[in-house]
């Protein structure tokens, strides 16, 4: 097993920034830095397609888990992103996506392809960083742990969160069920589901049919009005409340 490997760190604004690897995976965890060395929950986090691990949205939504709820929060770039040197299965993949979007073609067969094939590579890796990250002092391996991606990070989360006992929330959306919804079936744990009733892209019925696999006793669809890329900024800061509830210890403060 590879130990984490720091090679940078910053703190700015009561959090603490550490660029990490293991292996050849760049990874970064944000913590809290007042709090250095005290236990608190840890949330992986996955970005979308095209992404990378310190995109607005993933630095934004851990800003909101730390500040917010005292949380520590660790996102891997995928395969073929970030720092990552695409292979020659990626570039075709991409290429053939972009041939789609030029032609009026569906891009969703390409997209979920493509996303089923980096979930393969991805989740080996986010079981091997939550390995690690439990060795650290902070961390620990008897705390909550929880799981928020979206689009390419749903089609890499469910799959992890089926496989992995360790993570006891999470939150996913913006996916087709395609591949996923045998993953989703095996998996029970509380789950919050986001979806945009006009996306473009993703039909609704595709969307709430993912949402219907889920095997959680608890899970909540939100859908909200419109299109792909317009879902609102408040869904953030649901997701902060939905793994405040679940991941909290009775000491945390929340805010």
């Amino acid at each position: 097993m590879h130990a984490l490997q720091f090679s940078g760190q910053s703190s700015s604004n009561g959090i603490l920034e550490r660029d990490f690897a293991l292996g050849d995976v760049p990874g970064v965890l944000w913590s809290p830095a007042s709090r250095s060395g005290e236990r608190a929950p840890l949330v992986l986090m996955a970005h979308g397609g095209g992404n990378h691990k310190k995109h607005p949205a993933m630095s934004g939504r851990a800003k909101l888990l730390v500040t917010g709820c005292g949380f520590h929060v660790a996102v891997l770039d995928a395969p073929g992103h970030g720092d990552r040197p695409r292979t020659a299965h990626d570039e075709a993949e991409i290429a053939e996506m972009f041939r789609a979007r030029a032609a009026g073609e569906p891009e969703g067969p390409v997209i979920v392809r493509y996303n089923a094939h980096l979930a393969e590579r991805a989740v080996p890796e986010y079981e091997a960083a939550l390995d690690a990250l439990q060795q650290l002092a902070e961390i620990g391996t008897e705390g909550p742990v929880g799981f928020w991606g979206l689009n390419m990070g749903t089609a890499i989360g469910v799959p992890l969160v089926a496989a992995e006992p360790r993570v006891t929330a999470a939150v996913f959306g913006q996916h087709w069920p395609d591949v996923l919804t045998q993953k989703a079936r095996q998996i029970t744990v509380p789950i919050e589901f986001d979806m945009q009733w006009d996306d473009e892209h993703i039909p609704r019925e595709a969307g709430l049919a993912l949402f219907d696999a889920f095997a959680s006793k608890e899970k909540t669809l939100h859908a909200n009005s419109g299109k792909h890329k317009e879902l609102p900024r408040f869904e953030a800061d649901s997701a902060v409340r939905f793994f405040a509830r679940h991941l909290a210890r009775p000491n945390t403060s929340m805010s």
